[in-house]
This record gives structure tokens, C-alpha cells and sequence, in this order.
């Protein structure tokens, strides 16, 4: 391997390592999970939806509460604060949290189809899971903390 590549892996590895950053975004990811899980209670309690589509819904509800308290506080440091930089992030945010949701989505189905575990639980066991597929990807593509 490059000694250049090694780098790169190296100074992504330290971006990551920051226990300020990680608090602040697993104390912004209880909140989003929280959003979340109220938000699929009450599709699922209130509406006709099930599980997986309630869960579609309360996902991206939970990303935007996520993405902007993550923009103000989190990652307030990183990236500029132009219309289009804002968008960008966003969309970046979403795409990444994808991967995240499908861990989530993936997590929560089986639960509930093969185990039988109540969704609200089966639910939050899938947002842990995909937590930490969260952070990596957020830190290192959405607000890019390894290029300071």
C-alpha cells in the first residue's frame, strides 16, 4: 500500500476520533431517535400504515430534525453557509442516512416478521445499528471533518 493512501485512511481515522463531535452527534441522534420513534408510534397507532411504511415516513421527519441540529451545532465549524453548500449537505445527509435506513428498515423487519419483538422495539434496536454507519459516513462524506 502507498504510504499516501495510508495517510488519507490515517487523518479520516483521527477526524473520527473527536469525543466532543461523537457526543454531539450521538446526543443529537437520541433526539432524532426519539422523533423517530414517536413519529412511527403514532403513524402506526393513528393511521392505517403499518410498521415498514410508518417507518419510511417518521425516517425522514426524524433526518431533517437530525440534519439541522447537526448543521447548527455538530458540524457548525465545517463547510460554508451558502443557499447552495446548504443544499448540497442536505442531500448529501439524506443519501448517506439511506444507508442508515436501510440498516434501520432491514433491522426492523426482521424483528418484527421473524421474531415476533414489537415494532417500537425491533425499531430502536435497528436505529442503534445504524448508528455508528451514521457518524462515519456523516463526518467523513456529508461534512467532510477530515480536510480541516
Amino acid at each position: 500500500m502507498s504510504e499516501s493512501f495510508l495517510e488519507a485512511v490515517r487523518t479520516r481515522f483521527r477526524a473520527l476520533l473527536s469525543t466532543t463531535r461523537f457526543s454531539q452527534f450521538a446526543g443529537v441522534g437520541f433526539v432524532g431517535a426519539a422523533v423517530d420513534i414517536v413519529a412511527l408510534a403514532l403513524l402506526v397507532e393513528l393511521t392505517p400504515l403499518g410498521p415498514i411504511s410508518g417507518k419510511v415516513i417518521s425516517w425522514e421527519l426524524s433526518i431533517i430534525v437530525i440534519f439541522v441540529i447537526n448543521e447548527r451545532w455538530t458540524f457548525a465549524d465545517y463547510g460554508t453557509m451558502t443557499p447552495r453548500a446548504l443544499g448540497r449537505r442536505f442531500v448529501r445527509s439524506n443519501a448517506v442516512r439511506f444507508g442508515g435506513f436501510l440498516v434501520t428498515l432491514a433491522v426492523l423487519a426482521i424483528l418484527v416478521d421473524w421474531f415476533g419483538i414489537w415494532y417500537v422495539v425491533a425499531n430502536a434496536i435497528g436505529i442503534g445499528v445504524g448508528f455508528f454507519v451514521n457518524y462515519t459516513c456523516e463526518s467523513l462524506y456529508t461534512w467532510k471533518v477530515h480536510t480541516e
